[in-house]
């Protein structure tokens, strides 16, 4: 066999799996928000969910897509679990739609529509407002380029009439149980190893078709391909979070269920896919009757790749309360305080995902960190109230050691503001290295906005608490009644405009009436303005000192900012400039 060949081979495989990925982010790209607004909306029981799970994976090409945006989901609490579980059984069927393509291309010259859909697609790029319909077709016709050569390659290679090759298949008993366990182990490591389920489904048709190898071994190759794109969603879990490490978890145990039951009726399942192949090609008028037809091969390996995975969700999605009892019995939950410890819980570097679901994760987490920011508002809101009811005891007392305690919770969430800044910024700029859409792109430029100013918001607290600390620490006088007073009718306000300003960054913007933002910090403003002049009559009244009166303002001032801040925030969700 020439080296050229073997390279010829190579290239083909390389230019299929190109070919795959290139389409289902150009699919992505065209229908990202709709496929996930549907995963949200159509899962509402599991026969929804495997319905959806089927069609969207159908649609992107991609199961690991489906997978990723639905453990998302989980995070975010839109989805249970179970209905995670029923989606990821939709998509094992929908990702067999692959399948089916390999085999029609296969079988048909499909060549001349391959350079076609090259012309029409660079047209399409170049003309900016359709360049993911190109992008789309390019990566067709690269798959479809990739399936010609492969099996003209093949054709080259007669590897049914290569004594090596076809000595080395003869050497396992077909009818024995122990060979079909070698090939199913031998198909989940290749899929293990090229990382993908498409190129080891094109290499068992290139070998079957080819008389090469017994069809009962191709189809536990196949059934070890199922179990093999398992395994590297295991992996690539390990360092994600708990609900995604659960969900892979639940993929893989499903698909070894269904191994090991149709071993027990291996033989005479095949037969009946052969039948049923038979019959379809009979209702179209198609001879299919000899065994070693090359089509009738492909088409074999498809229906039983599809009817595997169909049964088995039909069996298993009666028991999904049971597996995720399971799986959530195998992992627990990692015990730490989620408040005081930093780490990013949307955002997970083990998953290989598109630029459009990097940014839904990537919203999910600024979601979180203004919800950090509200709860760090709150602790400088009880600070204040710590400082009055306990001023003028030392550290030592009981009083004084809460009030440090909280000072301290706030210097934390302070630094953990920065930390969250600086992550999603570099998780953002990754992204962006991406080919990008439009929309997508303004995404991040306003995602950029909103984590900068969120930053902002976390400053503005840190400083208020280090004003009321300094005036805890020192010897000034009290605070009258009428400022304190002032002071939490201030912060009641800012409390407001957080609580807006989360509502917008938990729900969709579409709902979101922006104008209670911009009359609360009209509110603010304005009754800020009344403080400062009231303060200048009531220092020159002798109400209180100077110093207090300037401790007073500062942190007036620095709510009038923060509620700034917030504006800022909402003008950037909104897409305000």
């Amino acid at each position: 066999m020439s080296i050229w060949v073997i390279f010829k081979l190579l290239g083909s495989l390389a230019l299929l799996m190109f070919g795959m990925k290139s389409m289902s982010e150009a699919l992505q790209k065209m229908a990202g928000p709709q496929l996930r607004h549907a995963l949200g909306a159509m899962t509402t029981n599991r026969f929804t969910g495997l319905l959806t799970g089927t069609i969207v994976t159908a649609s992107v090409q991609s199961s690991t897509a489906t997978t990723v945006m639905t453990v998302s989901f989980v995070n975010a609490g839109l989805l249970t679990l179970a209905q995670a579980i029923s989606v990821i059984m939709g998509a094992n069927i929908g990702t067999t739609l692959t399948a089916w393509i390999m085999a029609l291309g296969a079988s048909f010259d499909i060549s001349n529509f391959v350079y076609l859909a090259f012309f029409i697609g660079i047209i399409l790029i170049y003309m900016k407002r359709r360049r993911y319909v190109g992008d789309f077709l390019f990566g067709l016709a690269f798959l479809l380029l990739g399936l010609t050569t492969l099996r003209v390659t093949g054709s080259d290679m007669d590897l049914g009439h290569n004594p090596t090759v076809t000595a080395f298949f003869q050497s396992f008993d077909p009818d024995s149980f122990m060979t079909t366990l070698v090939f199913l182990l031998l198909g989940g490591v290749m899929t293990f190893c090229v990382q993908s389920s498409a190129a080891v489904m094109a290499i068992t048709m290139l070998l079957c078709s080819s008389g090469a190898m017994p069809i009962y071994q191709g189809i536990a190759l196949v059934l070890g391909e199922n179990i093999g794109t398992t395994i590297t969603s295991n992996l690539a879990a390990l360092s994600a979070n708990t609900q995604a490490r659960r969900a892979a978890l639940a993929h893989m145990f499903f698909n070894i269920f269904g191994v090991i039951w149709i071993l027990f009726v291996f033989h005479w399942f095949i037969d009946g896919v052969v039948w049923l192949v038979d019959y379809v090609g009979s209702l179209l008028h198609q001879d299919m009757s000899h065994m070693d037809s090359k089509e009738k091969l492909n088409f074999v390996l498809a229906a039983f790749h599809t009817c595997f995975n169909v049964i088995n969700a039909g069996i298993l999605i009666w028991f999904i309360p049971q597996i995720e009892r399971f799986v959530c019995w195998v992992i627990k939950p990692k015990k730490v305080d989620v408040e005081e410890d930093f780490r990013l819980h949307f955002i997970t570097a083990g998953f290989m995902k598109t630029p459009e679901l990097s940014v839904l994760e990537a919203q999910k987490e600024i979601q979180a960190f203004s919800g950090r920011m509200q709860r760090m508002f709150g602790m400088v809101r009880d600070l204040l109230n710590e400082s009055s009811s306990n001023t003028g005891k030392t550290k030592g007392e009981k009083g004084g050691e809460d009030f440090n305690k909280l000072f301290s919770r706030i210097e934390k969430y302070e630094s953990i503001s920065d930390n969250m800044e600086i992550e999603i910024a570099k998780y953002l700029d990754q992204v962006s290295d991406a080919h990008l859409s439009d929309d997508t792109k303004a995404k991040i430029r306003a995602m950029l906005r909103e984590i900068s100013e969120l930053e902002s918001i976390g400053d503005a607290c840190y400083n208020m608490a280090r004003t009321i600390s300094r005036k805890y620490q020192g010897k000034q006088d009290h605070f009258t009644e009428a400022q304190y007073g002032h002071l939490h009718q201030m912060m009641e306000l800012t409390e407001n405009a957080l609580a807006q300003m989360n509502l917008l960054m938990g729900g969709r913007k579409e709902s979101y009436d922006v104008n209670r933002t911009f009359n609360i910090e009209n509110e603010i403003n304005n009754f800020r303005n009344q403080l400062k002049s009231q303060n200048i009559i009531d220092v020159n009244n002798h109400e209180y000192t100077y110093a207090v009166g300037t401790i007073y303002l500062d942190i007036i001032n620095e709510c009038e900012k923060l509620a700034d801040y917030v504006v800022n925030v909402v003008e950037a969700r909104m897409g305000i400039r």
